[in-house]
């Protein structure tokens, strides 16, 4: 069997934070990154404002990395917007480091903090660029920008749903102005967004993990096509789309989000839990002790455990402390890189049957790794257990894919892939069940990734990856 690329792991492309109202506007969105901090680990930017002029601060790296005690004291005013990110088929540049900020001699600076993809960036790039514009990143939300600083009418909400009827594609977005701050998801949901109060401050994040760490109260979701508008006026709200159905992207639910959100209107922890019930039923395995992949994949291992009645235990330790960047031997350590992340606890494995439970494998190699830690470590028997069904489809609504050919479940049986992983047996999850473990229905949802499904377009050229930009989204 072909060798499927070094890693397994999916990667989301960004979470946003901003706040609008509170005296420590920059410190507190510095505390929002933190707690977004797995939505993104390439860069880190927070652009702040006084009412008067925007001031910005972006780098790479991890958020406690990016910004010290001087650079918050820089970043001065009442409110500010914040953005982690994740690179992806483009070069990782600080150009392509958000909030992004366009600079405006008769209507002002404006910044913005993408999360999501637009799909047909390629072609409104080509446009503007035909008709004088100069793009100064590889960012598909540079797009957007660009389209809002040509509208010449209205105000900037209005300039803003202007620009947002030309893009397609999934957005989250954040923009700061000298005097508004405003939120925009798109119409079919794609992206978490909400909103949060903090005494007279309002608050929006990616999820209400960060609304928790600054101690904020949670309102509610932005509405899929609503805008909500901060300023001297408080909160306003404007609905400027309507969707025939929804597109929340259900590996938010499985994978993405931190356990301890509210995603969607429902406990991230608590569905995980019971996706790893309906595994259970589905696909039970007779095993004396069930192991998590560390971290997103403990609840579903939990609710497996419980559902089949057996033993869970933390077979499996995740370092904490790993960098973006290490220096890796070529051929002293096997699976180093694994290694270095994860490591095996052998007294929880000597001489038992395991099953181990994963939210997912998108091209085998990290799961075949693991699956030989545990053998390594003493267990007799491995049974892969996968809280999702086959990726299967490359996302295009800003997850971090393979195309579909590095996919393995999209060109290799089951039984095919539990010998390249080296395992007793390997079993997924139905999508039946998945939506079961939700509890809401498939057309509220997008599972482009495992059906082929998409809710928009993204009009492949080939049958392999589209070339589209998704750097900065």
């Amino acid at each position: 069997m072909r060798g499927f690329g070094d890693t397994g792991e999916l990667k989301e492309h960004c979470g946003v934070f901003g706040v609008f109202g509170h005296a420590e506007a920059s410190n507190l969105t510095y505390l929002g990154l933190h707690a977004l901090q797995h939505r993104g680990q390439e860069a880190a930017g927070i652009v702040s404002g006084d009412g008067r002029e925007l001031f910005a601060h972006r780098a790479m790296g991890l958020v406690a990395d990016a910004f010290d005690g001087p650079t918050l004291v820089r970043l001065a005013g009442d409110r500010a917007i914040g953005h982690v990110r994740y690179s992806t088929a483009g070069p990782s540049a600080i150009a392509n480091a958000q909030p992004l900020v366009f600079n405006g001699i008769v209507r002002g600076p404006l910044a913005l903090a993408h999360n999501g993809n637009l799909v047909n960036a390629l072609e409104l790039q080509a446009e503007l660029e035909a008709q004088g514009a100069i793009f100064q990143s590889t960012s598909d939300s540079e797009v957007i920008g660009h389209l809002i600083a040509r509208d010449r009418g209205g105000d900037l909400p209005d300039r803003i749903v202007s620009a947002l009827g030309r893009v397609a594609g999934a957005y989250s977005l954040l923009f700061l102005s000298r005097d508004q701050l405003i939120g925009v998801r798109d119409p079919l949901g794609f992206r978490p967004l909400v909103v949060g109060r903090l005494r007279n401050a309002y608050v929006l994040a990616s999820e209400t993990c960060a609304l928790d760490l600054i101690e904020a109260e949670y309102l509610r979701e932005v509405e899929p096509g609503e805008m909500v508008i901060l300023d001297q006026n408080g909160l306003t709200r404007r609905r400027f789309a309507e969707a025939e159905r929804g597109g929340r992207c259900v590996f938010e639910h499985i994978y993405f989000a931190r356990p301890d959100t509210e995603l969607f209107g429902q406990s991230v922890h608590e569905v995980r839990k019971r996706l790893g019930r309906e595994l259970g039923r589905e696909r039970p395995a007779p095993v004396d002790v069930v192991v998590p992949v560390p971290d997103s994949g403990v609840p579903a291992a939990i609710g497996y455990a419980e559902e089949i009645g057996a033993r869970f235990d933390l077979g499996l330790v995740r370092s904490h402390y790993v960098g973006r960047t290490f220096i890796e031997p070529q051929q002293s350590i096997r699976h180093f890189g694994v290694k270095l992340k994860l490591s095996a606890v052998r007294d929880a494995l000597r001489g038992k049957r395991v099953a181990v439970v994963d939210d997912s494998l998108v091209r085998g190699t990290t799961s075949r790794k693991i699956v030989g830690m545990l053998r390594a470590a003493g267990a007799v028997e491995v049974h892969l257990r996968i809280s999702a069904p086959p990726t299967l489809f490359p996302c295009y609504y800003g997850i971090d894919t393979p195309t579909k050919q590095e996919l393995i479940a999209s060109s290799h049986s089951e039984e095919e892939i539990a010998r390249y992983v080296t395992a007793d047996s390997l079993g997924y999850l139905t999508l039946d069940g998945v939506y079961r473990a939700i509890g809401r229905p498939r057309n509220d949802h997008c599972d482009a990734c495992f059906s082929g499904d998409y809710p928009i377009s993204a009009v492949p050229r080939e049958s392999g990856a589209v070339p589209l930009r998704v750097i900065g989204s």
